[in-house]
């Protein structure tokens, strides 16, 4: 590490938004740390005109000083063309190169911690990757068995015990190992990444009225209360199971610091009710620090100078939080 750690962020999907709002971060200049956009230099070059950027882009070397008034860029180069709002599953390998310097950079200790732009999920599958989202494959790269999903945002932090998973897949997949070894990764890291010694979460049941005493549904008596008192009994303080369309009251949110939903839909609803646009996500458990914007690549604003960049904003000043936590900013 220099005397500036070095917070790397991935461009995401060249044809969104994700270039333009990375070039947007040199309006945060005079964080306590130094920002490397990671992309193709004449992609950032050509967008930095449609948006009329106002500063200097240059070529990233390790251990130069932060300058005022200039971004620097960590050059990967683009596999083909890109244009604002076209989509080109050519492009897949190259986004996915852009995680993978990252990713590497953070565990070699080169970065501090990784900041990521959105990605198309759908273009990548195209190129015939399979590919769910970033918290799944950097799990897989950090060889990291099991991840937490978490977003941030409007004064909640909602985590998901499942993530990008059909509805008709989510019961089977919500089992007492993965529930148990999923709170324990979130009951660490809000320890650790948030500095709360006893956080204390609220735990949603799967089916309505919380199964209802098993009237709807037997899943919170057959595994999500057994794992509760389980962990319960080590000292955590877990609430639960909880019905879902009352847990997200605010007499309810007072009793915790963060919530743990079933499945997707269940929990981000609220959250990006409350926080769309400045919301966060946050994959907990990896050996790295990752923090991300909680929008899409939003293929019909790229270009435009149009894009709201305060998602990307709130998720550097996370990840610095995150990594002053870890010591690696002061």
């Amino acid at each position: 590490m220099t005397s500036w750690p070095v917070i790397a962020i991935t461009s995401g999907e060249p044809a969104g938004i994700g270039p333009e709002i990375c070039l947007r971060l040199i309006e945060r200049q005079g964080l306590p740390v130094h920002f490397v956009v990671l992309g193709d230099r004449q992609l950032l070059a050509d967008r930095a005109l449609l948006i009329d950027f106002k500063g200097k882009l240059r070529d990233w070397t390790p251990g130069v000083q932060p300058e005022h008034g200039t971004l620097d860029i960590l050059h990967i180069a683009l596999s083909a063309p890109s244009l604002p709002g076209q989509l080109d599953p050519a492009n897949a390998s190259y986004v996915l190169q852009l995680l993978d310097r990252a990713q590497e950079g953070c565990q070699s200790g080169e970065f501090a911690a990784m900041v990521t732009a959105p990605v198309h999920k759908g273009v990548i599958n195209d190129a015939g990757v399979p590919f769910t989202g970033h918290t799944e494959y950097l799990a897989e790269k950090t060889n990291t068995p099991q991840v937490v999903m978490m977003l941030a945002g409007g004064g909640l932090r909602v985590a998901l015990a499942t993530t990008h998973l059909p509805l008709k897949d989510v019961s089977a997949a919500i089992t007492q190992s993965s529930l148990e070894q999923t709170l324990r990764i979130l009951h660490a890291d809000m320890s650790r990444k948030y500095g709360l010694a006893k956080p204390r979460i609220l735990v949603a049941g799967l089916n309505p009225h919380a199964g209802e005493g098993g009237y709807l549904g037997h899943e919170e008596i057959d595994v999500i209360a057994p794992v509760l008192d389980r962990l319960r009994a080590e000292g955590m303080m877990l609430i639960g199971p909880l019905p879902a369309d009352t847990m997200f009251t605010p007499p309810m949110l007072a009793q915790g610091d963060c919530v743990l939903a079933m499945y997707h839909d269940q929990g981000l609803t609220a959250l990006k009710y409350a926080s769309f646009g400045n919301g966060i996500n946050v994959t907990l458990g990896l050996p790295i620090i990752r923090t991300s914007v909680d929008h899409g690549t939003a293929l019909e604003l790229a270009g435009s100078g149009r894009a709201d960049p305060g998602s990307l904003f709130v998720a550097v000043e996370q990840a610095i939080e995150m990594a002053q936590r870890a010591g690696q900013v002061q």
